[in-house]
Formats: structure tokens, sequence, C-alpha cells
């Protein structure tokens, strides 16, 4: 018995204890994921992916209308890329805006809509779409935006993750993008973490030379030992992923 409230003595000032220290350092207590978005929501930089489904026998002219007024749209805030896709799909524009907060991307909307002369431009654009979709994503905390080293093609390559978001699959994920970084079978524009839109949704930007130059990099990535263990390792919090490759508009920052 004497010994039985000796060990409870001792456990409750260890418990004792412990709550002190969480609270004088609880960081060192939080889980933490190198996948969430919580540090970029202190910064405030937002991203908008849209992407847009064009009429069947209409790209060329939607090329050609978005080529020659988007400049009165850019002059609202900063545009990162505009693509059409060339393989993976059909008839659709891919494109990404950034904004330094909500607040930002509130006042550049309003002021769009004010904005006469792109909402005429606007009126001739739209109804050569069949629809429109839009996520605001974050970049992951570990990654910055990157630029090409020359002109070339894009890969998309969306992947929609088990729920649970970073805190489940964040590390596995990570080790995947390192793993094909590391060798330069691509070159890693960007990944995007969707907050508002399909939640535990990932899109990730690779540039490449061209179409060539990426079955090349693939086919060497599929015989590197590091890369198969770290897809194993992530491909248990997989649902489902897509594809697109990208050909950049000529207005488009990112070439």
């Amino acid at each position: 018995m004497l010994r039985a409230s000796l060990l409870g003595l001792l456990l409750r000032r260890a418990a004792a204890g412990a709550a002190a220290e969480l609270r004088a350092q609880p960081h060192l207590y939080q889980v933490c994921s190198p996948l969430t978005t919580g540090p970029r929501q202190d910064v405030g930089t937002i991203y908008e992916l849209r992407t847009y489904d064009v009429k069947p026998a209409k790209s060329k002219e939607f090329v050609e209308l978005v080529n020659k007024n988007i400049s009165v749209r850019m002059a609202h805030s900063e545009m990162i890329g505009f693509w059409m896709v060339e393989l993976g799909a059909m008839n659709k524009a891919f494109h990404i805006w950034k904004y330094d907060n909500y607040a930002h991307r509130t006042a550049v909307r309003k002021a769009i809509f004010h904005d006469t002369e792109w909402q005429e431009k606007l009126s001739a654009i739209l109804p050569l779409l069949h629809k429109q979709d839009m996520e605001i994503a974050y970049l992951v905390p570990w990654c910055r935006l990157g630029t090409p080293p020359k002109q070339g093609v894009y890969e998309l390559v969306t992947y929609q993750m088990k729920p649970g978001g970073p805190a489940l699959w964040g590390k596995s994920f990570r080790a995947v993008i390192e793993a094909h970084i590391s060798k330069d079978y691509a070159k890693l524009i960007g990944v995007f973490h969707a907050e508002f839109g399909a939640l535990n949704t990932v899109h990730v930007l690779w540039w490449y030379e061209n179409p060539d130059s990426r079955a090349a990099g693939r086919h060497d990535a599929h015989e590197d030992a590091r890369v198969v263990a770290a897809v194993r390792e992530s491909v248990q919090f997989l649902e489902s992923q897509r594809n697109m490759l990208l050909i950049s508009l000529p207005f488009s920052p990112l070439k």
C-alpha cells in the first residue's frame, strides 16, 4: 500500500511538472506538419488558380481575344502565368493570379468590376466559355515560387489526398517532391495547397524544356530507388491524381 501511494505521488508530481513546462514552452509540444498552410496564412499571400473550359471550336478565338486584351486586366494585379492545355484535356485554359491577402483580392475584384474598359473586353470573352472553376491556394511553407531557366512547357499535376490534411500526408508528400528535384528530373515551379475548393488537394507545377525531356526525366525517375521508395510511402495517402501539359500564351510571365 505504501509503495502504491508513493508511486502515485511521484506520478502526480511528474504530471504537474510536465504541465508547467507545457505552459512555459508550448511550442515544444505543438504537432507540426511540413505542408501545413498555417505559416503562409500569417504571411498572407494567396494564389487564385482558375481553369476555364472553352467551347469546342472557339479556342482559337479565345486565345486571340485574351492575347489582345489581357493587359487591361493585368494592370490590376499580378499574373503568375497563363496557359492553354496541350495534353491531358481539351479546350482548357489555366491561369494563376497572386494577391497580397484576401483584402487585396477583394479590392482588385471591386476595381475590375468598375473598370468599364475591362468589362467591355470581358463581355466578348465570356460567351466563348463553357465553364469556369476557381480555387484559392497557398504555396506550401517549404516551397518558393520558381522561375524557369528559359522558355519551355509546364506540367500541372493535381493530387487529391486522403482526408486528414498535411498532418497525415505532408511529410511523405514532401519526400516525393524532393526526391524528384534532387536529381533534376524536373524543375519545380510551385506546390500549391488548396484552401478554398476541393480540400486536401495539392497542385504541383513543373517546368521542362520540352515534352521529350519530360518523358526522359520520368523514365530516369522510375529507375531511381529513392523516388520509388518515396512514392510507395506516399501513395497510401493518395485518393486520385491527374495531370495536364501546359503551353504558355505569349503574354504569360512564366514562359
